[in-house]
């Protein structure tokens, strides 16, 4: 399940795959993404040999894998104390 192209908005993230298949998921899901600025959304390069998608400017990666299982960002908790 390769990526071939990611399509981002305001909204949602959406990635095509080489097999064909298509998914798209609420971009809040992924909260770097979603505070990121449209030109930092923009700037991505497929990873992973195929598999991983990477945002440089934010230190940002997603997987083709993850997003097919419907995989959410890790909750960042604030430090107690």
């Amino acid at each position: 399940m390769k990526i071939m192209n990611v399509h981002i908005d305001a909204e949602k993230l959406s990635v095509n795959l080489m097999d064909g298949r298509s998914v798209s998921v609420p971009l809040v899901w992924y909260p770097r993404l979603f505070e990121a600025t449209p030109e930092e959304r923009t700037h991505w390069k497929i990873a992973g040999g195929g598999y991983g998608i990477h945002w440089p400017e934010i230190d940002e990666d997603l997987s083709a894998e993850g997003l097919l299982q419907g995989a959410t960002a890790p909750r960042q908790f604030a430090p107690v104390g």
